[in-house]
C-alpha cells in the first residue's frame, strides 16, 4: 500500500472530461442537427430562386413581345436562367395553365408547373411552392394589354439534403475525435496528477514511520495547486524539524538545568542530615551549605516560573490593557534587583523620565520584561560595571531600555536569542533556558508593542522594550487638605540603586 494511491480518483477525472467532452459535443449536435437545419436550407434556396426569376421578369416579357419577329429570344433566356439556377424553366400561356409556350425538359411531368402557373393567375401575385426537395416559383409576365404569360421555375434541392449529410458526418467525427482527445487528456493528467500525489503520500507516510528528522524532504516545482501543496508540505516538514529540534533542545537543557541544582540540593540536605546526627554541626559551615541551597532554590524557581510563562503564552491567557507609569513601573522592578545586584558589586543606574511616562498595556506583562531584562544584564555583565535602566516617551511611543557593559551579541545571533530555547554563544556556563528573551517579545506583540537589541555590534547590550504611549486615567479627587510645599524637580541625573 505504501506509495500508491486509490484508483478512484483517476476513473472520476476521466469520467469528468468524458462528461464534459460528451456534453459539449451533444449540444453543438442538437443545435446544429436537432434544429431545423434543412428548412432553413431550403427557405434561403427558395429565396434565393425568388430573387433570381423576378430579376429575369424583364426578359422573358420583352422575349414574349418580340417572338413573332425573333422566335428564339425566348428559347436563349430561358436555356440561360436554367444554366444560372441549375433548375427546369417553363413558359406558360396568359389563360390555360396548360397551355406551354415553352418548356427547356419537355420530356419531365408538367403537373407542378401547371399548379404553380394556375395559382399565381388565380391570385395575381408572385407564388412559391416547397414541397420536400422541390421548388417551384410562379411569376406572371406582363405586355401592353395585360398578362402574356407565366414564367415557373422548377429547382430540385438535392444539394440541401447533401449540405445536412456532411454536417452530420463532420459532426460525428469531430464527436469521436474530441472524445478520443479528451480520453487520452484525461489519462495523461490524470496519471501525472496521481504520480505528484502519490509522491506526497509515500512523504508523509515516510514522516510517520521514519519520524520527522529522517524522512526527506518533498520537492516539487509545479506551479499548480499540487505543487503549492507540496511546498507547503515541506515547510511543514521543516518547521517540524525545526520543532524537533527545539524540543530535543529542550529537554536536553532541561535536564542539565534541573539535574544541577537538585543534584546540589541533595548533597547538601545529607551532609547537612550527616552533620546532625553526628552532632557535630559547624554553624558557619551549614550556613555556608543553607545559602547554596538557597541559591539553587531560586534558580529552580525561575526556570519553573519561566515554564509557566511560556504554558501561558502558548494558551493565550488575555492581557490586561490599561494604563502604566513606566517610570515607576521602573523603579520598582530595579529595587527587587537590588540585594542581587549588591552581591555582584553592581550599580543599578535608573534613569526617569523628564516627566510622567505613560504607556498602555498589562503591567504584570511590563515587569515581567523588565525582570527578564534586567536578569539578563546582571547575569552576563561584568561584576563592578554599572547596568542602567531608562524610561522615555517620544512620538506617541514609551520605552523601557536596559544596558549593560558586557560581552554583546554576536551579530549573527542578534534574532536569534529571541528564539525560544536559544541562548548566545557568549552566554558562556550562565544557566538558563533561553526562554527569557522569547517570553519577553511574545508579552511585547502581544501588547502591540516590540523588545529589541538595539544599538551598535560589539561590547555591551542595551535592550529596548517599546509600547503605544497612552494617556493617564483619571482617578478620583484628591481631598482637600493643607497647600502643599513646593516640590523639588526631578532630576534628571541616572539615580544609583545598590
Amino acid at each position: 500500500m505504501r506509495g500508491r494511491v486509490p484508483r478512484g480518483l483517476r476513473v472520476r477525472l476521466l469520467l469528468a472530461l468524458l462528461l464534459t467532452s460528451a456534453a459539449t459535443l451533444g449540444a453543438a449536435a442538437a443545435v446544429v442537427l436537432l434544429s431545423p437545419l434543412g428548412d432553413r436550407l431550403r427557405d434561403q434556396s427558395a429565396t434565393n430562386l425568388r430573387a433570381a426569376v423576378l430579376a429575369s421578369r424583364p426578359e422573358f416579357e420583352q422575349a414574349l413581345r418580340v417572338r413573332a419577329d425573333d422566335p428564339f429570344a425566348l428559347r436563349s433566356f430561358a436555356e440561360e436562367l436554367g444554366q444560372r439556377t441549375d433548375g427546369r424553366v417553363l413558359v406558360l400561356g396568359p389563360f390555360s395553365a396548360t397551355d406551354f409556350i415553352y418548356d427547356t425538359n419537355p420530356g419531365a411531368s408538367q403537373r407542378g408547373a401547371q399548379r404553380v402557373g394556375l395559382a399565381a393567375l388565380r391570385a395575381q401575385v408572385t407564388t412559391t411552392d416547397v414541397l420536400g426537395d422541390d421548388v417551384r416559383i410562379g411569376v406572371r409576365l406582363f405586355g401592353d394589354d395585360g398578362v402574356i404569360g407565366v414564367l415557373v421555375v422548377e429547382q430540385r434541392l438535392t444539394e440541401v439534403a447533401t449540405a445536412v449529410d456532411q454536417v452530420r458526418n463532420a459532426l460525428l467525427a469531430a464527436g469521436a475525435v474530441g472524445l478520443l482527445v479528451a480520453v487520452a487528456l484525461a489519462v495523461a493528467l490524470s496519471s501525472t496528477l496521481l504520480r505528484r500525489l502519490g509522491r506526497l503520500r509515500a512523504a508523509a507516510l515516510r514522516v510517520t514511520e521514519e519520524g520527522v528528522i529522517d524522512a526527506p524532504v518533498q520537492h516539487d516545482e509545479g506551479r499548480d495547486e499540487v505543487g503549492d501543496l507540496a511546498r507547503a508540505f515541506a515547510r511543514m516538514q521543516a518547521e517540524l524539524r525545526r520543532q524537533e529540534a527545539a524540543r530535543r533542545s529542550f529537554v536536553s537543557t532541561a535536564s542539565h538545568e534541573l539535574r544541577t541544582p537538585l543534584t546540589m540540593l541533595q548533597g547538601t540536605m545529607e551532609l547537612l542530615e550527616e552533620d546532625l546526627r553526628d552532632g557535630r554541626l559547624d554553624i558557619a559551615d551549614a550556613q555556608s551549605q543553607v545559602a547554596r541551597a538557597r541559591r539553587e532554590l531560586l534558580r529552580l524557581s525561575s526556570l519553573a516560573g519561566e515554564l509557566l510563562d511560556l504554558s501561558r503564552l502558548d494558551a493565550s491567557v488575555p492581557l490586561r490593557s490599561e494604563a502604566v507609569e513606566l517610570g515607576e513601573l521602573g523603579r520598582a522592578v530595579a529595587a527587587e534587583f537590588a540585594l542581587r545586584a549588591g552581591e555582584r558589586e553592581v550599580d543599578l543606574e535608573i534613569v526617569p523620565p523628564p516627566g510622567p511616562c505613560w504607556s498602555r498595556g498589562d503591567p504584570d506583562a511590563i515587569a515581567r520584561v523588565v525582570r527578564i531584562l534586567l536578569d539578563n544584564a546582571l547575569r552576563y555583565g561584568p561584576e563592578g560595571e554599572p547596568v542602567r535602566l531608562t524610561a522615555g516617551c517620544e512620538d506617541g511611543r514609551a520605552h523601557v531600555e536596559v544596558a549593560d557593559r558586557g560581552p554583546g551579541v554576536h551579530p549573527a545571533e542578534r534574532e536569534l536569542i529571541f528564539e525560544r530555547f536559544q541562548r548566545g554563544r557568549t552566554a558562556g556556563g550562565e544557566g538558563g533556558f533561553g526562554l527569557g528573551l522569547a517570553i519577553g517579545r511574545e508579552l511585547a506583540r502581544r501588547m502591540e508593542g516590540s523588545l529589541a537589541l538595539v544599538g551598535k555590534d560589539g561590547p555591551g547590550t542595551r535592550f529596548q522594550l517599546e509600547l503605544p504611549a497612552a494617556e493617564p486615567e483619571a482617578g478620583p479627587e484628591p481631598e482637600a487638605g493643607p497647600e502643599p510645599e513646593p516640590a523639588a524637580r526631578p532630576s534628571e541625573r541616572p539615580t544609583a540603586v545598590r
